[in-house]
């Protein structure tokens, strides 16, 4: 665990709120980033991330220090956010989350029929991984939208590894069959 966030837990215990305000701080972007890929919902992931930052205030005391403070932190978002998408049928596409933010993946491509193509391709993407149930949903964001290793993801999630990687290779078999028509011969790489 990081030295800073060790220190600023233990000011939180000791009483200082302004403690828990700098973790809140260092942790909330990259924590919305995740949830709102899991939740496909700009508000429901706003409302989870507040949420969880409350429950981890609320169980501060009972925080073993024996993973990073960001991943017990996730944990609770991401059980959060599947919880909360179990409960609040039909979800919400990653698509209208994006049309909803304005967030657009950057480019260096000067070519309109380029950027048009890669464009297309990001939001099929988006749909396939909309398609998936919240569980493999879930494993594909933390792997391949927020780099997370697999040990990481399986504290997070409270999966055993072995159960991670049945989930992530399931996720992207599912993944690649729904994006065989979009792609046709090329691969998703190309």
């Amino acid at each position: 665990m990081v030295n800073d966030d060790v220190q600023l837990i233990d000011e939180t215990l000791a009483g200082n709120s302004e403690a828990f305000g700098r973790l809140v701080q260092k942790y909330q972007d990259r924590l919305y980033n995740t949830v709102v890929h899991v939740t496909g919902n700009i508000e429901d992931a706003k409302d989870v991330v507040q949420d969880a930052f409350v429950q981890a205030l609320v169980k501060l005391d009972s925080f073993k220090r024996s993973s990073a403070f960001y991943t017990w932190l996730y944990r609770i978002a991401i059980n959060a956010a599947i919880s909360r998408q179990r409960l609040k049928r039909p979800t919400c596409s990653i698509e209208h989350a994006r049309d909803c933010s304005g967030f657009e993946p950057a480019g260096n491509e000067d070519d309109p029929a380029e950027t048009l193509l890669r464009n297309e391709r990001c939001r099929e993407v988006r749909r396939a991984i909309d398609r998936l149930d919240e569980e493999h949903r879930a494993v594909i964001v933390l792997r391949e939208i927020d780099g997370c290793c697999y040990e990481t993801i399986a504290e997070i999630l409270d999966l055993p590894i072995g159960t991670v990687r049945s989930r992530l290779h399931r996720a992207r078999l599912r993944l690649r069959d729904e994006l065989r028509f979009f792609v046709g011969g090329d691969s998703v790489g190309d």
